[in-house]
């Protein structure tokens, strides 16, 4: 990892070059200021995420307890410790974006590191408890809980 940043700008999970760390997401985040250019950022954010392969779009892929379609998969890169890489989409653009919010936090990132992410302050930096509908936070916590049960198995795994 270089400097301070969570992630290296060469790998970061999304194509785009405007937020490749959540403090940067953060900052970008208070900048705009309201919603509503949050929100535009945030589905703009969702056209970066990578493509999701269509052979992978089945029913145990899918994450449930979402408003919309969201389907999410994770592959174990080897390593000392190993990283958990996490592709996932949705049929929703907003998702979409909430989508690349999670890649920032957890894609590329030990177990380790995701189960001790603190999320909910991110999603609380971000202004997202506060703006989104309860079904909007339920699936976001469902896409979550799915991640962290991957990275806890995979901790379970490899120690």
């Amino acid at each position: 990892m270089a400097g301070n940043s969570l992630f290296d700008p060469g790998n970061s999970p999304l194509s785009s070059s405007e937020a490749t760390t959540i403090p940067e997401l953060i900052e970008t985040f208070e900048a705009l200021g309201d919603w509503e250019a949050q929100c535009d950022y945030l589905i703009d954010l969702g056209y970066e995420i990578p493509e999701f392969p269509a052979s992978a779009r089945i029913e145990a892929n899918r994450v449930h307890g979402c408003q919309s379609n969201v389907w999410l998969i994770t592959e174990i890169k080897p390593g000392d410790p190993p990283v958990i890489e996490i592709q996932a989409d949705s049929d929703s653009m907003i998702v979409r974006g909430l989508i690349a919010v999670l890649l920032l936090a957890y894609s590329g990132k030990t177990a380790r590191e995701i189960v001790e992410t603190d999320i909910q302050q991110i999603f609380a930096r971000l202004g997202l408890n506060r703006q989104l509908s309860s079904a909007r936070r339920n699936g976001l916590a469902g896409m979550v809980q799915r991640i962290r049960s991957l990275a806890e198995q995979s901790a379970a795994e490899h120690s």
